[in-house]
C-alpha cells in the first residue's frame, strides 16, 4: 500500500476489504477538539469556583488587625459572620497633651454653649441657638464610642472649652487633630475648629464669630467648592493690627471626604521652623512654609504704589485708533435691512388659509363657581386646531425671511496703530511705610481655648476625639485607639465590589459602557478562541492523494511500465543533448589542437555516463518490489 506524505501508512492485512481510512486531519483534529472542550470546561469550572470562593471570602473573611495597644482595645473577629464585634475602650493620651476630648461619658463636660448673638445678621437667625447632642454614629457604630453631633438645620452653633493648659508658640510643634463624619453628606456648611487667642477678657459664654482666634483649621464646603481651611491671624510688629493669612488650596480632590459618609481624621502640624502640614486620614494633602505659601504673604512688599499719584490728562493708553483718513465707500448702504423676504418661496400645497392655528376647546365647560361680575366673561381655553395637524400649516401664509446679501451694516473706519500710544499708566512706586520683616511667623499669639462656631443647612455632623499636643507619636497613638477602630469597623461593613461599582455608576453613568465592554471583551475572546468548531465529515473534501488504498499487482506492473516509458523518453532526450555537446566539443578540438589529450578524457567520461544510464535501465526493469526513482547524471564540459 502506498500513501502520501500526509497520510498514515497502513498495510492491508490478508482478506482486507480495502476500506478507506481518513488521513491525519481526522485523528488530530478530533483529538484537538476534545482537548479544547476539556480546556474550556475546566476554565469555566475554575471561574465559577473562584467567584464562589471570592464571595465566601468577602462574607467570611478574617479581618487582620494591627495590635495598636493591648490596653486600649480588644478586637474579637468571628469567622463565618459578616459583622465585626469589637470591645471599645476610651482612648487615653500616651504623653503630654494640652487638650483631649472623647465625649464617651455622654455629656458635654467642660464645654460651654454660647449665649450671644451673631452681629450683622437677621434677628431671626442671629442667636446661637443651634442644638448639640452627644450620641453614637448612625452607621458603622462602635458600641460605647460617642461623639458631639450638630443637630439643627440652618442655625448658628457655637460651643467651646478651655484647654488643660495654654499652648505657647516657642520651641515645640503644635498638633491639632480631630475626627469628622458628614453622616448625611453636606450641602453647605463647615466643620472647622478655632483655637481661641489667650486674653484676660475671654468669656466662652459670649463666644461668637468675631471672638479673636489664632488658628482656624478644618473642612468647609458650599455648593461645589470643597475647602480645607488653615488660617492664622498674624500680628503686625509695626502697627499691631491682625491680618488673616490663608494657606494655599490643596492640590488633591477633596470631594470624597465630604460624600462617603465615613469618619475622617483631620490633622494640622505646625512646626517651629515655620513649616506646616495638613493631613487627612494620616496622609499629607498639603504642606508649605508660613513665609512662602500663605495668601496674602506674611511680610508686606518693600514698595507700594503711590496713592497720591494720578494719571496725566494727556496720557494716551489707546493702542489702536480709527483711521482718520478713511472714507466710507459710495456703494455702502447703511439702510439695508439684515433680513428680507424670500421672494422665491412658494406657499406649500394644502395650506389652510381660513383655519386658525388655535381654537376654543369645544369640550370645555364654564366652572359652576364662575362669577362673571368678579371674574369677567368666561372664555373656553384655546387648543391646537386638529385640522392643522395633517396640513402644512394654518392661517395667513407669510414668506419666510432670509439673509440680505446686500446688508453691510453701519460703516466704521478701520483701526490703525496709535502714533501717540504711551502704554498702560501705573502710579509710581514709593517705600512702604508699613513694611516689616517677620522671619518667624510661627511665634503666634498663645491659645487657651478651642471652639466650634458653625452654620450648616445639613444636620448630623459628627465630631470626636479632639487632641492638641506637640508629639506626633502621641497623636498617632490617640488616632489608632479611636479613629483606627472606626476605620476597621467601616472596612468590615463595606459593601461588596458589585455594590461599589453600581454606586459609582449612579454618579457617573458613562461607567456602564465601560462595565459592558469590560465584560463583553473576555467573553467574546473566550468564545472566539475556546469554543470548538464543529465539522461534519461530509463537509471535508479529501483529496485523492490524501487517502490510502490497497494496490494490486497488476496495477503495480502497469504503473511500472508507465515509469519505464517515461525513463526511456528521458534517456533519449539526454542522449540528444550529449550528441549536441559532442559536436560542439569536436569543433573545439579543431580550433584548439593543443588540448587533444584533455578531449579524449572528456569522451571517456561521457561513455562512462552512458554505461551508468544503461545499468540504471536494467535495474529498473528487474525485480517485483516497489518502484524506485531513477537518478540521472549529466556531464557537461567545464
Amino acid at each position: 500500500m502506498r500513501c502520501s506524505m500526509w497520510v498514515i501508512r497502513w498495510e492491508a492485512p490478508p482478506g482486507s476489504t480495502g476500506e478507506r481510512r481518513t488521513g491525519p486531519s481526522s485523528l488530530p483534529i478530533t483529538s484537538m477538539h476534545v482537548q479544547w472542550d476539556w480546556l474550556c470546561l475546566g476554565v469555566l469550572l475554575i471561574s465559577s469556583v473562584t467567584a464562589e470562593i471570592h464571595d465566601e471570602e468577602i462574607q467570611d473573611a478574617d479581618v487582620e488587625v494591627e495590635d495598636f495597644d493591648k490596653n486600649s482595645q480588644e478586637t474579637d473577629i468571628d469567622k463565618g459572620s459578616s459583622s465585626l464585634e469589637v470591645m471599645y475602650k476610651t482612648p487615653e493620651p500616651a504623653g503630654e497633651v494640652y487638650f483631649t476630648e472623647t465625649f464617651d461619658d455622654g455629656v458635654l463636660t467642660g464645654w460651654i454653649l454660647s449665649k450671644t448673638k451673631k452681629e450683622d445678621t437677621d434677628e431671626n437667625i442671629a442667636k446661637y441657638d443651634g442644638r448639640w447632642e452627644v450620641e453614637e454614629l448612625k452607621e458603622n457604630t462602635v458600641p460605647g464610642d460617642k461623639g458631639l453631633v450638630l443637630k439643627s438645620i440652618a442655625r448658628h452653633h457655637a460651643v467651646s472649652a478651655m484647654l488643660t493648659k495654654p499652648f505657647i508658640f516657642d520651641t515645640k510643634p503644635l498638633i491639632v487633630q480631630y475626627e469628622v463624619n458628614f453622616q448625611d453628606g453636606i450641602d453647605c456648611g463647615g466643620a472647622y475648629v478655632k483655637l481661641l487667642s489667650s486674653s484676660d477678657d475671654l468669656d466662652l459664654e459670649y463666644f461668637f464669630d468675631k471672638t479673636p482666634y489664632t488658628i482656624m483649621f478644618g473642612p468647609d464646603k458650599c455648593g461645589e467648592d470643597y475647602k480645607l481651611h488653615f488660617i492664622f491671624r498674624h500680628k503686625s510688629p509695626k502697627t499691631g493690627d491682625y491680618e488673616e493669612k490663608h494657606a494655599k488650596r490643596p492640590d488633591v480632590d477633596l470631594k470624597k471626604f465630604y460624600s462617603d459618609k465615613r469618619t475622617h481624621l483631620y490633622t494640622l502640624v505646625l512646626k517651629p521652623d515655620d513649616t506646616f502640614e495638613m493631613l487627612i486620614d494620616q496622609s499629607v494633602v498639603s504642606k508649605g512654609n508660613l513665609l512662602e505659601d500663605m495668601v496674602p504673604p506674611v511680610n508686606p512688599p518693600k514698595e507700594i504704589e503711590d496713592p497720591n499719584d494720578k494719571k496725566p490728562d494727556e496720557w494716551d493708553e489707546r493702542a489702536k485708533i480709527p483711521d482718520p483718513n478713511a472714507v466710507k465707500p459710495d456703494d455702502w448702504d447703511e439702510d439695508e435691512p439684515s433680513k428680507i423676504e424670500d421672494r422665491d418661496a412658494v406657499k406649500p400645497e394644502g395650506w389652510l388659509d381660513d383655519e386658525l392655528q388655535y381654537i376654543p376647546d369645544p369640550n370645555a365647560e364654564k366652572p359652576e363657581d364662575w362669577d362673571e361680575e368678579m371674574d369677567g366673561e368666561w372664555e373656553a381655553p384655546q387648543i391646537p386646531n386638529p385640522k392643522c395637524e395633517t396640513a402644512p400649516g394654518c392661517g395667513e401664509w407669510v414668506r419666510p425671511m432670509m439673509t440680505n446679501p446686500n446688508y453691510k451694516g453701519k460703516w466704521k473706519p478701520p483701526m490703525i496703530d496709535n502714533p501717540n500710544y504711551q502704554g498702560i499708566w501705573s502710579p509710581q512706586k514709593i517705600p512702604n511705610p508699613d513694611y516689616f520683616e517677620d522671619l518667624h511667623p510661627f511665634e503666634m499669639t498663645a491659645v487657651s481655648a478651642i471652639g466650634l462656631e458653625l452654620w450648616s443647612i445639613t444636620p448630623d455632623i459628627y465630631f470626636d476625639n479632639f487632641i492638641i499636643c506637640s508629639e506626633k507619636e502621641v497623636a498617632d497613638r490617640w488616632a489608632a485607639d479611636g479613629w483606627g477602630l472606626k476605620k476597621l469597623v467601616a472596612s468590615a461593613n463595606e459593601p461588596g465590589m458589585f455594590s461599589q461599582l453600581v454606586t459609582a455608576a449612579e454618579d457617573r453613568p458613562w461607567l456602564w459602557v465601560l462595565y459592558i465592554l469590560t465584560l463583553a471583551l473576555p467573553v467574546g475572546l473566550g468564545v472566539l478562541f475556546c469554543w470548538p468548531t464543529k465539522k461534519i465529515e461530509e463537509d471535508i473534501d479529501y483529496k485523492k492523494m490524501d487517502v490510502c488504498k490497497p494496490v494490486t499487482k497488476g496495477e503495480l506492473e502497469q504503473e511500472r511500465g508507465e515509469i519505464d516509458d517515461e525513463a526511456e523518453l528521458e534517456e533519449e532526450k539526454e542522449n540528444e543533448d550529449i550528441a549536441v555537446e559532442e559536436g560542439e566539443d569536436k569543433n573545439d578540438e579543431e580550433n584548439e589542437a593543443a588540448e587533444g589529450s584533455q578531449e579524449e578524457g572528456d569522451k571517456s567520461n561521457k561513455s562512462g555516463s552512458e554505461d551508468e544510464m544503461k545499468e540504471a535501465d536494467e535495474s529498473t526493469g528487474s525485480g517485483d518490489g516497489p518502484v524506485k526513482s531513477i537518478r540521472k547524471r549529466r556531464v557537461r564540459k567545464d
